[in-house]
């Protein structure tokens, strides 16, 4: 019994910790992600600035 108790409590920190990581990729994407918004307006704006100035 005491072993099952023990695996369950590695088992119960395993996924605990897995869950952490998961968290912080998902919260590294995100940050990514709205950076990569960010930079794909200000080219597209500088792309439009471009153009306008051949006029």
């Amino acid at each position: 019994m005491k072993k099952l108790n023990l695996l369950a409590l590695a088992l119960l920190v395993f996924a605990f910790s897995g869950c952490e990581v998961i968290g912080g990729i998902f919260k590294a994407g995100a940050a990514v992600g709205i950076i990569a918004v960010i930079v794909v307006i200000v080219i597209i704006i500088w792309i439009i600035s471009a153009f306008r100035g051949r006029s």
